[in-house]
């Protein structure tokens, strides 16, 4: 085997580790961006759930305040 030969083999061993990285490295991103999307969703969800949960209280304390004013107004 001739020198050339021997940079030719160095030379493909390179390009397929460089292949396999760049694999590698697509299919990490595709991790990160699927518990990226994940997270997101689940956030949302949450955010909704005690959104409502919020408004909920909130229309209670409005209620509460709207019947004192009344029982106030009465007397």
């Amino acid at each position: 085997m001739g020198i050339a030969d021997q940079f030719k083999d160095k030379a493909q061993d390179l390009a397929d580790q460089a292949k396999q990285k760049a694999g590698q490295g697509k299919d990490e991103a595709q991790e990160r961006g699927s518990k990226g999307r994940d997270r997101n969703r689940d956030r949302n969800r949450d955010q909704q759930q005690h959104g409502s949960d919020a408004s909920t209280g909130l229309r209670d304390r409005a209620q509460d305040a709207t019947d004192q004013a009344r029982e106030r107004f009465d007397r």
